[in-house]
């Protein structure tokens, strides 16, 4: 997950996120972009990615766009 803005990654905004929910997600900067990198289960992607937004939001962040990388979606035989 990208969110909006680019701030500077602290040991409190961790924290914030990790307190909101997600401790299943590695936040990070790169080139002023800020984003989360999640692992989480849920019963569909659309259900994982809703959860994780809720989290982000509830520490106070917004989300700009969700990337799912194509290796991440299981595939079917």
């Amino acid at each position: 997950m990208v969110l909006k803005g680019s701030p500077e990654l602290t040991e409190e905004i961790a924290d914030e996120l990790f307190d909101a929910g997600c401790d299943d997600g590695t936040p990070g900067t790169c080139n002023g972009v800020f984003s989360i990198d999640f692992s989480r289960e849920a019963g569909s992607l659309e259900a994982a990615s809703n959860s994780a937004i809720t989290n982000v939001t509830a520490a106070g962040y917004q989300v700009e766009h969700v990337h799912i990388e194509a290796e991440a979606i299981p595939q079917r035989a």
